[in-house]
């Protein structure tokens, strides 16, 4: 596959990625994410650190994520964890209605509304999730890709049908951005923890909302840095939220965003098509090797109950996860064919 210079550079800003196929746990940074932490780290260790330095940061990271998505900063919201924002989204579920979430999926965006008292929480699987949304759903909750398995959810399917049954929906991207094409415009409300495929410090949260949805949620979480100006901002009681999705902002962990800064604009700067199209070649040559149907995912799984053949690739050196019962192999841009290689070897197929 010829690869654009873009992606090339992309590729080059890792120090190593070789044998490490378990991005969808945990990324790992670009050169320019650890230099920038050290830097921040040497000023802060000098007492040339003031908490107003980091503003800009924050507001260039923004921006960088909103390219990414395809929407406005002005309705990006900053957190810090996918569960937090479930909870917000949670809390302004009204009364007595039914929010559809799909079955197995990650529990950072179902606990929360399973913990929420007077409402109806569904679960359907996601082979035919579009299907089980009906008139009496009032939210649609779903991940963009299925952590444990790496499908990628019917999402014009779902979008038709909550449109058909005038449901919200609010779609986890966390393990899509970075690696597949995502359009928070498209969903009412998105959620992201950029550790993953973005390679991110962790602490570092997004939240995008459309404009009708807005106004439907309350900013429980709301303090200083939800002000329309922050520093205008840390005493009560008087009250000037940000007049856009900044108002559930919450304050920033300050070293974590020096080093996603670069990241996400590295991100924002690809075309993640070429990005999916890469991962996903990866994937399906890995299948060919074992021998199993494609499955034209980066995150490739097959049956692994006891863990036999996750324990030979991490006797190999290479680490990968496992999950409900299956092992799971995650490629990114900075793996090759050696890494495919390199499974197959350890496997003995």
């Amino acid at each position: 596959m010829k690869l654009s210079p873009s992606l090339r550079r992309a590729q080059s800003n890792y120090e190593s990625g070789a044998g490490f196929l378990a991005v969808a746990s945990i990324g790992i940074p670009i050169t320019e994410t650890i230099t920038a932490q050290k830097r921040d780290l040497d000023l802060w260790a000098a007492a040339e650190r003031d908490p107003q330095d980091y503003d800009a940061v924050v507001e260039s990271t923004r921006g960088h994520y909103a390219r990414l998505v395809g929407v406005t900063p002005d309705r990006v919201a900053t957190g810090a964890q996918t569960s937090v924002i479930a909870s917000l989204v949670a809390a302004g579920v009204p009364v007595g209605a039914e929010v559809l979430c799909v079955d197995g999926d990650f529990s950072s965006i179902m606990f929360p509304f399973l913990q929420r008292a007077g409402i109806s929480v569904r679960t359907a699987p996601l082979d035919g999730f579009a299907a089980a949304i009906t008139d009496d759903t009032w939210l649609v909750v779903f991940s963009l890709i299925q952590s444990s398995s790496g499908v990628v959810a019917d999402v014009p399917a779902i979008l038709a049908a909550a449109e058909k049954h005038n449901a919200y929906t609010f779609c986890d991207v966390t393990q899509a951005a970075g690696v597949h094409p995502v359009d928070a415009s498209l969903f009412d409300v998105t959620a992201c923890h950029t550790y993953k495929w973005l390679g991110c410090p962790r602490g570092v949260a997004f939240m995008t909302l459309s404009t009708r949805f807005d106004p439907l949620l309350t900013p429980l979480n709301a303090g200083w840095y939800a002000g329309d100006d922050v520093w205008q901002s840390c005493y009560g009681p008087t009250m000037d939220l940000a007049p856009n999705a900044r108002r559930f902002d919450v304050s920033p962990a300050w070293p974590a965003w020096v080093g996603a800064e670069p990241a996400i604009r590295m991100f924002a700067d690809l075309d993640i098509t070429e990005v999916w199209k890469y991962t996903t070649g990866l994937g399906d040559m890995l299948c060919d090797e074992l021998g199993i149907p494609r499955q034209h995912q980066a995150i490739v799984t097959w049956a692994d109950p006891d863990r036999t053949d996750l324990g030979k690739l991490i006797d190999a050196g290479i680490r990968a996860s496992g999950r409900a019962g299956r092992l799971r192999a995650s490629f990114h841009i900075f793996n090759t064919e050696e890494d495919v290689a390199a499974v197959v070897a350890a496997l003995g197929r």
